[in-house]
């Protein structure tokens, strides 16, 4: 049996299962669905071999999603600040595992004017005790998003998604207009971001069972 393969299945198949009863409006299940994503997505890079400072992103993924079930502004923060915490994981784990970027590239240059274009248009909009937290943390997940093009386009975009997800967020906190079903739009794009910034982490990891798995194989076909 491959058992990543069949985490990451199931993985999918919790994803697809949440975004359904968000587009059918059934919160019960969204409740229950929600907090499954990120241990089954957890579970999936333990048996690939995965980087322990993954395990910790998505932990605090786990945190952060809990948390932003429950409709209060503590919550919320303490929510927002599990995210950043996931986020310094990443940033640590891209500088160890990833590739250096060119300095002055224009990825960077984009991030920087979407950040700025960002925080100025919101921050008249948030509330008073959100916009300083708020700016904060978009620095910070520009930075991720940033940084996860060290390893490579897939986590790249995931990266991207994930400034899009938090983005869409935010905006609903500075209660501009939503898009139809926005919470539909705000998980496709941050399961997407961490299941891609996942897999570019994992790049040609793979699992130790399954490399012991095939030194067997090489050794039963070895002559004696």
């Amino acid at each position: 049996m491959n058992l990543p393969r069949v985490l990451r299945t199931a993985f999918l198949a919790v994803c697809a299962a949440d975004l359904i009863a968000l587009l059918a409006d059934v919160d019960v299940a969204h409740t229950v669905l929600k907090p499954l994503l990120m241990p089954v997505l957890l579970a999936y890079a333990v048996a690939s071999g995965g980087p322990r400072l993954l395990y910790g992103a998505l932990l605090f993924g786990w945190g952060g999603d809990v948390l932003l079930l429950f409709d209060q502004d503590a919550a919320f923060l303490a929510g927002m600040g599990s995210f950043a915490a996931g986020h310094v994981c990443y940033l640590i784990l891209f500088r160890r595992q990833g590739a250096p970027l060119p300095r002055g590239s224009m990825l960077g240059v984009v991030y920087c004017v979407v950040l700025t274009t960002t925080v100025a248009s919101l921050w008249p909009d948030l509330p008073a005790g959100m916009r300083v937290p708020v700016a904060v943390y978009s620095v910070l997940l520009t930075c991720m998003a940033f940084g996860a093009a060290r390893l490579g386009p897939v986590a790249g975009v995931g990266g991207a998604l994930f400034l899009l997800s938090d983005s869409l967020i935010a905006m609903g906190v500075a209660d501009w207009p939503a898009l139809p079903q926005s919470d539909f739009w705000v998980m496709l794009t941050y399961v997407a971001a961490q299941f891609l910034l996942v897999q570019g982490a994992l790049g040609e990891r793979r699992a130790p069972w399954a490399a012991y798995r095939d030194m067997r194989a090489e050794t039963r076909r070895s002559p004696l």
